[in-house]
């Protein structure tokens, strides 16, 4: 429009706001007067009561400008995910919500003695023993790590594979002794989280009896029907494609007793990528615990009070590196997870020979005493959030059949029994709950004993 030619728009006026993100916003409004008359008064009238409403627009424009629009997805604490819609709080809600992600947030990053920059962006704080999470625990205040424990009887800690270590130990730093390295946790990694509440936390239905209908798939090995005192395996690491924020790909050992109801109770360990929990595509090592079937209880790694680490050289939550790739070099983690005979807590060991920390018993109802049930595999999450099956990979991403260097595998399967013995296990059982997306297939031989390789690509022609 040509404003020269149009000098009618020169007499509007024009109210200029500076919204509170973005540029300044100018407004036109146009101001409609009334007809003349032949009574004064009336005429009077008539412009008093348009400056009246045209202040009062004025007014409501200046006062809309004022609402703060806040577009970051800040989890609610209802448990709904947030997926990148703006969102209108007011100010008041706004900073309660980040009061209570900064609280948490001082609560579990501990102040360092050390801190080291890792090649893929995390911090790992190196924070004195007694001052790391677990002993915020009502149990454990004042109290100090306890020392090693006998290890199971047929322990080798000799690798026949290539092992894998952690990036941020790479450059050859390392946390000083009397300290354990902790993955330093910002407030955009709760900021991706579905709620403040369920932060650090498994869902609800991740159990492998109660995976039929739900969006938790597996592939797995297991062994029941006993009594059971930890677990062993060595596990292929890879780095799996992760189709949805709000899915993960994990490879681990479940330690399990209790009913599959609230009760049920667990210990988890091995590697996963989690792009909610940790931003990114990087396999980690993690942990896991629960005593009520994973809704009130437990946490990945030092998200809460519970695990007791005791080790200065490995950071739970730090990505793993190398990692296998398809027909070429192959790496391996070693978990180790078992009763301590003497004091009952429920250690993990990390590779050969790296105690990393313990369990206390306490936290436990069933597994204070035993495990009923141990379980090998992958994990994946399936959201649907296409309308389809997810591409999210298990594995190396390719069909237990294709065997060493491109299907991904556990090897030297190994149970623990009532004397801190190591024995090979009996009995096992296979179960795939989705096969045409992700299957398994075990082995016997005399160098990986009890072996099985497993995995898939997810959505496929037989997977829709």
């Amino acid at each position: 429009m040509d404003l020269r030619r149009d000098t009618k728009l020169w007499n509007k006026p024009c109210w200029c706001v500076h919204h509170t993100i973005g540029q300044a916003q100018c407004t036109q409004i146009q101001t409609i007067f009334p007809q003349e008359t032949t009574t004064l008064q009336h005429s009077s009238k008539m412009a008093s009561s348009s400056a009246i409403i045209f202040l009062f627009v004025a007014f409501l424009l200046v006062a809309s400008s004022l609402s703060p629009v806040l577009s970051l997805p800040i989890p609610s604490d209802s448990g709904q995910h947030r997926r990148g819609v703006n969102q209108t709080f007011y100010p008041g809600l706004q900073l309660q919500k980040l009061k209570r992600v900064r609280a948490y947030f001082r609560k579990i990053n501990k102040p360092a003695v050390k801190s080291i920059q890792s090649p893929d962006g995390d911090v790992i704080d190196c924070v004195l023993s007694h001052l790391q999470p677990a002993f915020d625990h009502p149990k454990l205040r004042g109290q100090k790590p306890l020392d090693p424990p006998e290890r199971p009887k047929g322990h080798d800690a000799i690798n026949t594979m290539e092992e894998t270590s952690q990036l941020w130990s790479n450059s050859g730093e390392s946390c000083p002794e009397g300290t354990v390295p902790i993955r330093r946790m910002a407030e955009k990694d709760i900021l991706r989280a579905s709620s403040i509440k369920r932060f650090g936390r498994k869902s609800t239905r991740n159990v492998r009896r109660d995976s039929t209908g739900s969006d938790h798939e597996h592939a797995v090995v297991f062994v029941n029907g006993d009594q059971y005192y930890g677990a062993k395996a060595s596990i292929n690491v890879w780095a799996p494609h992760v189709a949805d924020q709000y899915e993960f790909s994990l490879s681990q050992i479940w330690i399990i007793s209790g009913s599959f109801g609230n009760d049920l109770n667990t210990i988890e360990a091995g590697w996963q990528v989690s792009p909610e929990l940790y931003g990114d595509n990087y396999p980690r090592f993690f942990t896991y615990w629960t005593t009520d079937a994973y809704q009130a209880t437990g946490c990945y790694n030092l998200l809460c009070s519970g695990f007791v680490q005791t080790n200065n050289k490995i950071a739970i939550g730090a990505a793993i590196s190398p990692r296998s790739s398809y027909n070429r070099k192959q790496f391996d983690i070693g978990i180790m997870v078992w009763k301590d005979p003497k004091h009952g807590h429920w250690w993990l060991e990390y590779g050969s020979g790296l105690l990393v920390g313990y369990w206390p018993s306490f936290l436990f109802s069933h597994l204070g005493n035993h495990a009923n049930m141990i379980q090998f595999g992958g994990e994946i999450v399936n959201t649907r959030s296409t309308g389809f099956h997810t591409s999210t990979q298990m594995g190396s991403g390719h069909f237990s059949e294709e065997g060493f260097g491109k299907a991904s595998y556990f090897r030297n399967l190994q149970v623990v029994d009532w004397d801190n013995s190591l024995l090979p296990l009996q009995n096992l059982h296979l179960l795939a709950d989705h096969p045409n997306c992700y299957d398994i297939k075990q082995g016997i031989n005399n160098v990986w004993g009890t072996y099985f390789y497993y995995g898939g690509p997810g959505r496929n022609v037989k997977c829709p």
